[in-house]
């Protein structure tokens, strides 16, 4: 096990600790004033509150994209499904059509929607707020939907899916 002084916290320590959170994988897409989308894979999201139904994802103050995010007044969350890795390979890439080849359509917001996700909610930004090297992007849900599958997983810094042995409830 590794550990470290609490005053003496070092950016890997903190990164490899984290990684032992699994988390699902999320691309989250917006378009830009010219009406062109945009997206990239995230991590970093989670449920705020039910009244009203408010998420967050947080953003790297170095990702390309996100003056993009910063003046937009939507966007949309789609949860990635266990087979589409290359997808979230994709958006997290350097790529400057993250897009192309990509089935996706225009959402309830006008959004770019994902074909094939577990889920995907359509939100009005509600806040930024600045948080050390990332910016929190905290959303209203105005349009969600989902269907049954299994999740793309990350955990210890590597793409993973359940092993799920037993049905929900019993």
């Amino acid at each position: 096990m590794s550990s470290q002084a609490a005053g003496a916290m070092g950016a890997s320590l903190f990164r490899a600790a984290c990684a032992r959170f699994a988390t699902g994988i999320t691309v989250v897409t917006t378009t830009d004033s010219h009406g062109r989308p945009h997206g990239l894979t995230v991590n970093s999201f989670t449920s705020v509150s039910l009244d009203p139904p408010l998420i967050l994802v947080c953003l790297g103050l170095r990702v390309s994209l996100l003056e993009h995010f910063r003046s937009a007044e939507t966007f949309a969350v789609n949860i990635l499904a266990a087979d589409q890795q290359e997808i979230s390979r994709r958006f997290a890439s350097p790529l400057e059509d993250r897009f192309q080849g990509v089935a996706w359509k225009p959402g309830h917001n006008g959004t770019p929607v994902l074909d094939g996700t577990l889920a995907t909610m359509e939100c009005n930004v509600a806040q930024l707020l600045d948080a050390g090297d990332h910016v929190i992007l905290v959303g209203e849900v105005r349009h969600a939907e989902y269907r049954d599958g299994e999740p793309l997983l990350y955990f210890n810094s590597r793409y993973s899916h359940l092993n799920v042995t037993e049905q929900p409830g019993r």
